[in-house]
């Protein structure tokens, strides 16, 4: 696909950016024993998605307080389970290739604040613009984060390229508008093997080469 009217990338963290797949493979089996959900139904739906919506999902007879207190529980778990997180294959020669092509990117989560600069920041990487779930009313696979990034980038969201690796980031990235690149075997407008993939297409498509 022809990236040549790509004004600004806007990533997903969690599998896109940043290999966090074992910590938060960890955090919700733990969890998923302490409130009696069996883990491979919870590891199945968790990914992408804010932890509140995945616990509205497996638990859907707790009311609105106790799904406050389950997700918190949740991200406490994930906060300080830093040993093995790191940014995933070809992260930093992306970054470097937007910085050279003056490509603005920012990045798009279901993580907390909190959650996002600890793992952002153990992968040795700084976002020009970060929107976490705390930053808007409904998160994935509503278009709302990745809207807002577009914006804060003073960039149309058609001419923004969405990095995912989960179905739910895809599709809010589609309802945005946006085009979209797929990381793991899915299906988006660009399919990827890793993020240096990306890097080389881009490099391609800003110097005419």
């Amino acid at each position: 696909m022809d990236l040549s009217g790509i004004g600004a990338v806007l990533f997903d963290m969690d599998g896109t950016l940043v290999d966090s797949d074992a910590a938060v493979e960890r955090a919700w089996e733990r969890w998923a024993s302490e409130y009696a959900v069996e883990p491979a139904a919870a590891l199945a739906i968790a990914h992408g998605r804010p932890a509140d919506q995945t616990i509205r999902r497996l638990l859907p007879a707790l009311d609105d307080t106790a799904v406050a207190v389950a997700a918190a529980r949740q991200l406490a778990l994930q906060y300080d389970d830093l040993s093995d997180v790191t940014a995933t294959p070809g992260a930093h020669e992306l970054l470097s290739t937007l910085a050279r092509s003056g490509v603005p990117w920012a990045v798009v989560t279901s993580a907390d604040v909190r959650l996002a600069e600890a793992r952002l920041g153990a992968a040795g990487i700084a976002p020009p613009v970060l929107v976490t779930v705390q930053d808007v009313r409904e998160g994935k696979p509503a278009p709302e984060g990745y809207l807002r990034a577009a914006a804060l980038l003073d960039v149309p969201p058609a001419r923004c390229l969405v990095v995912e690796d989960a179905e739910v980031g895809l599709r809010a990235g589609r309802a945005a508008g946006a085009v979209t690149a797929a990381l793991k075997g899915l299906d988006g407008d660009v399919r990827l093997d890793d993020l240096g993939q990306l890097a080389r297409q881009i490099e391609a498509a800003t110097t005419g080469s």
